[in-house]
């Protein structure tokens, strides 16, 4: 396995510049790259008739539900703490995160969400989790699709030793790309098992997953910088 030194950052923009950053706090040289692209979808606003609740599974579907609606008193349910620092961010005040992954949201749903009212769902035109299946017959979820990630086209860079996976989409993204460039004995490192599957079928890849489904995990699974030379 070659030492880690130049990391190749796929997420989309503004979370790509946000992990670059970090990256180079820590002593590595990011090169930031995304393998996707985040577009709000037009919609005329956001119909809050009957709803009790927000529940968001990412930043950008903070941000795109915060950019339809002016409404901040709804109490709001996160999947992790970075979504929650999102989402005060904007304005809202009552915030709960459930520190984890798509199951944690569904138990502190199923525990938390207000009785007898609807829970909107902000999020991906093709979400990672179908949120409103899992809560079926506890929680009434609807979900709002506000935003779509496409893919940009982009290469691979010229030199990397390794490169971060932060959703399934972009696991299948870079699996495309690295299936057919070849890995060349890099390292993978996934937020996820959801986002790590699709990286199984690229061969001599070293793929490694966070032991946590966040940001301060993947850079633990990622481990130290190599010496610069």
């Amino acid at each position: 396995m070659r030492p880690i030194r130049r990391v190749w950052v796929t997420r989309a923009e503004p979370g790509a510049s946000r992990t670059a950053a970090r990256l180079e706090a820590l002593g590595f040289e990011p090169v930031v790259a995304p393998l996707l692209a985040i577009h709000p979808l037009p919609r005329p606003g956001a119909d809050l008739s009957g709803v009790s609740a927000l529940a968001f599974t990412s930043r950008n579907g903070v941000a795109a539900f915060a950019a339809l609606s002016d409404d901040r008193a709804l109490p709001v349910f996160t999947v992790g703490d970075a979504t929650a620092e999102a989402a005060r961010a904007a304005g809202f005040v009552r915030v709960r995160s459930a520190a984890g992954a798509i199951d944690d949201l569904v138990r502190l749903l199923s525990a938390e969400a207000p009785a007898g009212g609807l829970v909107l769902a902000p999020g991906a035109l093709e979400p990672a989790g179908d949120l409103p299946a899992l809560l079926s017959g506890r929680v009434e979820v609807r979900a709002l699709p506000v935003y779509k990630a496409v893919g940009t086209g982009a290469a691979a860079p010229a030199a990397f030793d390794a490169v971060l996976v932060h959703s399934p989409r972009g696991g299948r993204a870079l699996a495309a790309l690295l299936t057919a460039g070849g890995s060349g004995g890099r390292a993978a490192v996934a937020i996820s098992e959801a986002a790590a599957a699709p990286l199984t079928a690229v061969a001599g890849l070293d793929i490694r997953v966070a032991a946590h489904p966040d940001e301060a995990a993947l850079f633990e699974a990622l481990g130290k910088p190599a010496p610069r030379v």
